[in-house]
């Protein structure tokens, strides 16, 4: 039996989740300095949209989110995950009654996927969502797939399918048949920027020159200013809506 429980409800979980949850992400993508000023605020304002999935007391996956204020059309999408971040905050600080609950993460332990457990984790935090009166449920989702094009653009990579008319990228389909469907690009989901030593550590490459480059697990990618010692890399996403 699986029960989606509030993050904490299950202090037990966090050193494992903390470990677990990490696993299969690129470092570069916990180095968005856009995050920063929100992380803590977030963590204050909604502690109750923080979630672990276990069964008979083994952690299983987890997801978290945040709620905002939409109106329901592809322009006034947040720009991506950061974006949805920094409007759930300050529209709470400034009373905005959302509608609208943001998946900004989902994930399940190695050692148990392919066993349907990251459409238990949507599901379940969708129709507690739902229950809750947020009436919408939107995600940006970081199709797993585009590292392997990451010279394609996001807005051709999310239209290609299978023969069998479902998403290419294995994420994206997992989000279709749990009834989700495709709105938009988010082109600049996350940006993040470091030093060349940064990248260098972050990506395990060496980067001796000024340029452009593809890097492991990217879904686009890194700009190399040698002389401003500057990488940057911006990722993008998909907007899927589920509800």
């Amino acid at each position: 039996m699986y029960e989606l429980i509030p993050a904490a409800d299950g202090p037990q979980y966090d050193e494992e989740a903390e470990r677990r949850f990490v696993e299969e992400w690129p470092e570069f993508i916990f180095h968005d300095e856009g995050v920063t000023p929100y992380r803590d605020r977030r963590v204050q304002y909604f502690p109750d949209w923080e979630f672990y999935l276990v069964s008979d007391e083994r952690l299983i996956g987890g997801c978290w989110g945040v709620p905002i204020a939409w109106d329901g059309t592809v322009g006034d999408l947040p720009g991506g995950f950061t974006d949805s971040l920094a409007r759930s905050v300050t529209s709470y600080e400034q009373g905005v009654v959302p509608n609208t609950f943001v998946l900004m993460a989902a994930a399940v332990r190695s050692d148990e996927q392919g066993q349907g457990h990251a459409g238990r984790v949507i599901t379940a935090v969708r129709e507690r969502a739902i229950a809750r009166g947020l009436g919408q449920v939107i995600a940006p989702v970081r199709p797993t797939l585009k590292s392997s094009y990451p010279l394609t653009p996001i807005e051709t990579f999310m239209h290609w399918t299978r023969d069998d008319g479902l998403p290419l990228d294995p994420w994206l389909r997992t989000h279709v048949r749990l009834g989700a469907t495709l709105l938009a690009p988010a082109t600049a989901s996350q940006t993040m920027t470091g030093t060349v030593a940064d990248w260098e550590k972050w990506t395990k490459m060496l980067f001796p020159s000024t340029g452009i480059y593809t890097i492991p697990a990217g879904l686009t990618t890194l700009t190399i200013d040698r002389e401003a010692d500057l990488g940057t890399y911006v990722e993008p996403n998909v907007w899927m809506r589920h509800a």
